[in-house]
């Protein structure tokens, strides 16, 4: 069952808040109307509690808690979280760790539109959670 992008709840994680203002204005643009931000791992982890998004982006080099440890403890809260690593040059080494760790897929920075709105269309089209 698919389910509408504009109901689906993205959250958007990067300690850049260029980053995040860019990529949440990309989603929005695309038609998802709930997207929370996180500027650490950490503060990843208690978001993705609180609101139980569909997508999470994720960036892999933060403060406090990295990428790879904030996904896997997303995961241990729910096994079906679709979070999205996003590297930068330079820090593609951490990818094989980020999809060991369950990352459901992964983008380069910065972040091509077209690439964001095809992850956004094939969970939409799996029906998220």
């Amino acid at each position: 069952m698919s389910m509408n992008i504009k109901d689906m709840k993205v959250l958007v994680c990067d300690d850049s808040i260029l980053s995040r203002k860019k990529l949440k204005d990309c989603i929005i643009a695309i038609g998802c109307s709930e997207v929370y931000e996180a500027a650490d791992g950490e503060e990843a982890v208690t978001r993705f509690k609180e609101y139980h998004p569909d997508l999470v982006f994720m960036d892999i080099v933060m403060p406090k808690k990295d990428g790879i440890a904030a996904v896997t403890e997303i995961l241990e809260e729910d096994k079906n979280a679709k979070v999205v690593m996003a590297s930068s040059v330079g820090t593609q080494s951490f990818l094989k760790d980020a999809i060991k760790a369950g990352a459901y897929d992964f983008l380069q920075k910065p972040l091509d539109p077209e690439q964001v709105k095809r992850i956004i269309n094939n969970i939409s089209s799996q029906g998220g959670n």
